[in-house]
């Protein structure tokens, strides 16, 4: 499988008691479909995997493949720390008919390459389906080291890396030592240089409210090849960045994002709290400015 064009880590939406919101779902899936996303993404972290139970991640499985319908590959996270439930999360994913699965390092456990890759193994062993690595040492703390992409990189099945580290070395290394495991953009204000390393693809939560823009700079960059144009669009999508990261409160500004497009995608689950009001004026504010910037380089160009 070629990972090629923008990733959408779909949100849950929730109603105020946390049941799912349907309605939510399907508006988000039909935004994303719609502004031309390349595939979408289900129990990422983004999807808050790790504040659900193992019955409702299934379900959000079915619920989001009946409503994708076919028109982008629907890939499955197996985010989890025993490596027997990232094993069950992938025979699940299968048999919802999943077309991949996001594979990142169990968190907490500190496990070696050597035993990333082994846990990486069994979830390939058990599903043989493409896959996707995810790299995050910020919340897993351990790399994909060397060992462990050497492991894994016999198997055909692992096509891609979501690189999250934010370190420019290993972008670096992977794309000159791994050419064979496709380098995927996991680090959203360093999205320019990946893509000036041969990036073919791009993770970004961002696009479940903003994926024109997104969009704008993948094509932009890994399609056009105008970097200047890349530099002007990326410039203007750096505040938003900076807000998304800022103070542990992300899952909220998605959310929160999605509602500036007329969804309610609800809160998030506990023990996050939504966004207080300042907060909320202060992104609506960004996405504007940056709306407004990249419509007028957009024009510029046409």
């Amino acid at each position: 499988m070629q990972f090629e064009g923008i990733y959408t880590p779909l949100v849950t939406p929730y109603h105020a008691d946390f049941s799912l919101n349907e309605e939510a779902l399907v508006q988000t899936v039909e935004l994303l479909i719609g502004a031309g996303v390349a595939g979408i993404i289900v129990a990422g972290t983004t999807g808050e995997y790790y504040a659900q139970s193992m019955e409702e991640r299934v379900e959000m499985m079915g619920r989001a493949k009946d409503l994708i319908a076919g028109r982008v590959p629907m890939i499955v996270g197996t985010g989890a720390i025993r490596t027997e439930d990232s094993v069950a999360y992938a025979e699940a994913a299968k048999a919802a008919g999943a077309d991949a699965l996001l594979i990142a390092t169990p968190p907490y456990a500190y496990p070696t390459g050597r035993e990333i890759a082994l846990h990486a193994l069994a979830i390939d062993r058990a599903a043989n389906l493409p896959a996707m690595l995810y790299n995050y040492p910020g919340r897993m703390s351990v790399n994909m080291d060397e060992e462990c992409l050497d492991r894994l990189g016999r198997s055909p099945n692992f096509c891609a890396i979501k690189e999250s580290s934010g370190d420019p070395n290993r972008l670096h290394m992977l794309a000159r030592d791994y050419p064979h495991i496709g380098l995927s953009c996991g680090m959203d204000d360093q999205a320019l240089e990946f893509f000036a390393w041969g990036a073919r693809s791009w993770v970004c939560a961002g696009s479940n409210f903003a994926p024109e823009a997104h969009i704008a700079l993948y094509r932009a960059c890994a399609i056009e090849g105008d970097f200047t144009k890349g530099r002007a669009i990326m410039s203007a999508m750096l505040p938003l960045m900076r807000v998304l990261e800022q103070g542990g409160k992300f899952v909220q500004c998605i959310k929160h994002g999605l509602s500036t497009r007329g969804i309610d995608a609800g809160p998030p689950r506990k023990p996050l709290q939504p966004l207080n009001k300042d907060d909320r004026r202060e992104l609506e504010e960004v996405i504007r400015t940056m709306n407004t910037a990249i419509a007028a380089i957009e024009g510029a160009n046409a």
